[in-house]
């Protein structure tokens, strides 16, 4: 009986710990444009997807661990997978190669994407297998949700959880760079990692219309599709940082991540302190220099991120301020 005494309060802190988390959420108005999404957070265990952790400790990490025979430790990990934080789901040494994302941020990029009924939705980094369910309860058809991670041990994982949770979406092993030709065309792509550029295997398989969130440049840009070769939107208003795109694009994926701070000797130093200066800086890496992003920085006020954009061509892309067709306008990398 006490085994199973134990497993009920574990159940009833669990279920406490969500309505709780769902709350802060809520109140942070990340629902507000969407409502929906609130009873799909109710409805989702997060600590079925995240059975182990990893949490910052003195010389690295240490992992929170839900089937310690420590009761103790068993109710700090359960209570951590319901904090508002991303969580470190897979090292290696020393790397975070995935990890559950803040939940808040999760509902801001969810309700970003637009959903509706009927959508087939593309997923771009597994993960725990936590956002895939929170989509397949949403539009109540697992078969319309498909995700894909570059790991077998991540995507083994994520059908594991997904299981426990009673959810079945299509879950893919290969990189994501590519999409999954086999399952499109698709209505919304959403993308837990951050991204050196835009590619186009992901535009060709949407449907004309069809919705592109990711993160890109500490940023969340949100792309409409107008065809295989085009697509242009603005970043939401939300900072975003996530592990780099694997694969094909990690290299750049790790450039673009992180900005080239060696020249800001001539930057004001509240200005290299700003978040706001800083998302400048990592969108217009390799294609203007920290001066000349000082300067329109100053100069138009200090923009915030939804005053910028991306527009995807064939054959480049390109960031702009306030008007794709006006002054501010950088050519990215390819």
């Amino acid at each position: 009986m006490g085994g199973h005494a134990a497993q009920r309060d574990l159940d009833d802190l669990a279920g406490s710990a969500r309505a709780a988390l769902v709350r802060e959420i809520a109140e942070s108005g990340a629902f507000d444009a969407d409502p929906v999404w609130r009873e799909a957070f109710e409805a989702v265990p997060r600590h079925l997807f995240v059975p182990y952790y990893y949490v910052g400790a003195v010389g690295g990490y240490e992992r929170r661990w839900g089937e310690s025979a420590d009761p103790r430790a068993g109710e700090a990990w359960l209570r951590g997978a319901y904090e508002d934080v991303p969580l470190a789901i897979r090292m290696r040494d020393g790397e975070l190669l995935s990890s559950s994302s803040q939940p808040s941020l999760m509902a801001v990029m969810l309700v970003g994407l637009g959903v509706r009924d009927g959508d087939r939705v593309l997923e771009i980094g597994t993960g725990s297998g936590y956002n895939a369910a929170l989509l397949a309860h949403r539009l109540g058809d697992d078969d319309l949700v498909t995700t894909v991670d570059l790991d077998p041990e991540i995507t083994e994982s994520a059908r594991r959880h997904l299981d426990a949770a009673g959810h079945h979406p299509v879950v893919v092993t290969g990189d994501g760079a590519c999409g999954v030709p086999a399952r499109a065309p698709y209505d919304r792509i959403i993308v837990t990692c951050t991204l050196p550029s835009v590619p186009g295997a992901w535009l060709a398989q949407c449907r004309p219309g069809a919705r592109v969130l990711a993160p890109f440049a500490t940023g969340l840009i949100a792309l409409t599709v107008h065809g295989p070769g085009h697509a242009e939107g603005r970043f939401l208003h939300t900072p975003a940082y996530f592990v780099p795109l694997r694969g094909a694009n990690r290299s750049r994926a790790v450039r673009a991540a992180g900005a080239d701070l060696a020249d800001l000797a001539d930057v004001p130093r509240r200005a290299r302190g700003s978040d706001r200066f800083r998302f400048l800086l990592a969108l217009t890496a390799g294609s203007i220099g920290a001066g000349e992003a000082y300067e329109v920085w100053r100069r138009e006020g200090r923009p915030r991120r939804e005053r910028y954009g991306l527009t995807v061509g064939e054959d480049r892309c390109w960031a702009w301020l306030d008007d794709p067709g006006g002054p501010h306008r950088w050519v990215l990398p390819s």
